[in-house]
């Protein structure tokens, strides 16, 4: 399993604390909209920085495509026990998922 110290850290960390209650993690800045990979590792983050009982909606750019085609696969492979949930497309073309962490 990867964590996320493993994971290259170019970019600004998508949040510096642990969320003790549910959240959202924005994933839809232009910096996302041609970087799955980076998504991907923010998403990770998210994750790891929600405590346990608690859910993280993460609203990827909609110019990724649904997250299904790139971060569902990677979340259930890093992270046991995950298992995102599609919520909604949003009206400015990103995709929410609901991650609930064990």
């Amino acid at each position: 399993m990867t964590t996320t110290d493993d994971l290259d850290e170019t970019a600004e960390p998508i949040t510096d604390r642990v969320h003790d209650n549910s959240w959202s993690a924005n994933l839809e800045e232009p910096r996302y909209a041609d970087d799955p990979g980076l998504a991907v590792r923010d998403a990770l983050a998210a994750v790891d920085h929600t405590a346990p009982g608690n859910h993280v909606n993460l609203v990827t750019h909609g110019d990724l495509g649904h997250p299904a085609e790139f971060l569902y696969d990677r979340l259930r492979a890093e992270r046991e026990g995950i298992d995102p949930e599609y919520v909604e497309r949003c009206g400015c073309g990103g995709h929410v998922t609901r991650v609930d962490v064990p």
